[in-house]
């Protein structure tokens, strides 16, 4: 399941309608914005009621980890792996990259 929290989703759109980012994906912001709705409407939303700040070095994983930590999530999907480890193996999520989640996906759909 899917988690995310209305900070999270805020810093996905400003992030996602950069300029820079528009032009390497080929989307226009309308796209963007379909993307993240369809995004919003499979996924669980989570309240932080916990907050972590400051403690990662880039400021907006912060909100990245509260979203996990809070949803009590089982896995943390991203490719920065070395700034998450050190605080998922304290609060027992387990942090993978998207190539080893859809592989976890595949077993598991395997099975049913």
């Amino acid at each position: 399941m899917l988690l995310l929290s209305v900070p999270l989703v805020i810093e996905y759109e400003a992030v996602a309608t950069r300029k820079e980012h528009l032009k390497a994906s080929g989307l226009k912001d309308a796209e963007v914005l379909a993307l993240l709705d369809a995004l919003i409407s499979v996924s669980e939303p989570v309240v932080p009621r916990f907050r972590w700040r400051p403690m990662l070095r880039d400021p907006n994983d912060d909100m990245v980890f509260e979203a996990a930590f809070n949803g009590r999530a089982d896995l943390l999907v991203t490719f920065n792996r070395r700034d998450f480890s050190p605080f998922a193996s304290e609060s027992n999520i387990r942090i993978a990259s998207s190539a080893e989640a859809l592989r976890e996906l595949e077993k598991y759909h395997e099975k049913k």
